[in-house]
């Protein structure tokens, strides 16, 4: 499939608790672009099965594979944003390559954002009310464990944009990404 030039896939990784979707949310919003967070891909297994059961990786896979391969048809001329808490190991990288695959084979722009807050923030953002709820992750311990042990993945992309939203509401950190993505200087 071909797009427009204006065709975007937009990939903001970031550790849990970091305000990805709400910055997504944000994003997609002032870019007429459609949003699918990472917990839309991963709710219907978390649902259905134990992390542990082997049912639960491969509803997850199924999901994934099928959701890109509708996206592939879609309008050329539409733009995606997602969402992803990816660290730089080898099954972290396929998934983000997934995502420029997808941008190449729509003929789009692929821009990778990388979100990061310092400790403190995120660990008050990961405990806020709500992300229970949405079945995010809200364990300090895991969370400083993944901090600790594992680095953001920044991946190949047509442009990187990193920024850090320690002291930035949700639609002021969109508005920045918006901007810089729209710089002459970013097109290809």
């Amino acid at each position: 499939m071909t797009a427009g030039p204006a065709s975007l896939v937009i990939h903001i990784n970031g550790w849990p608790g970091s305000g990805k979707l709400t910055i997504a949310r944000h994003l997609a919003e002032r870019l007429g672009a459609r949003l699918a967070d990472n917990h839309t891909l991963i709710n219907p297994a978390e649902a259905l099965f134990a992390r542990s059961d082997p049912l639960y990786r491969s509803l997850r896979s199924a999901v994934r594979q099928s959701v890109f391969e509708h996206l592939e048809k879609a309008p050329g001329e539409q733009s995606f944003v997602f969402t992803d808490a990816l660290s730089d190991d080898a099954a972290d990288t396929r998934a983000f390559e997934d995502c420029a695959a997808l941008a190449r084979k729509r003929g789009a722009r692929f821009v990778a954002v990388v979100i990061d807050c310092d400790v403190e923030e995120n660990l008050k953002r990961l405990t806020r009310a709500g992300r229970r709820k949405l079945h995010k992750l809200t364990d300090p311990d895991v969370l400083l464990g993944l901090r600790r042990a594992h680095r953001l993945l920044r991946g190949k992309s047509d442009q990187l944009i990193e920024i850090d939203v320690t002291a930035l509401g949700a639609d002021e950190a969109a508005a920045a990404i918006a901007q810089r993505i729209a710089e002459p200087s970013a097109v290809r």
